[in-house]
């Protein structure tokens, strides 16, 4: 039972986390497309998005661990 819980919970934070970086990258950032930045290299692009998804993931943690 506790492996399928951890499961649940991993796959909540994976797609929280990757729709938390699209809405940042339709909302917050029009003018840069941050997977193509990525497909052309550009390192900053790359950071920034794990950045972004280390901070969803600890919010999310916290708040699900409550």
């Amino acid at each position: 039972m506790l492996l399928a819980g951890n499961l649940i919970y991993a796959l909540i934070s994976l797609i929280l986390g990757v729709l938390a970086l699209k809405a940042i990258d339709h909302f917050l950032l029009k003018n840069v497309n941050i997977e193509e930045e990525i497909k052309n290299g550009n390192v900053a692009a790359s950071i920034f998005a794990s950045t972004i998804l280390i901070f969803v993931a600890i919010l999310i943690g916290l708040s699900l661990s409550k």
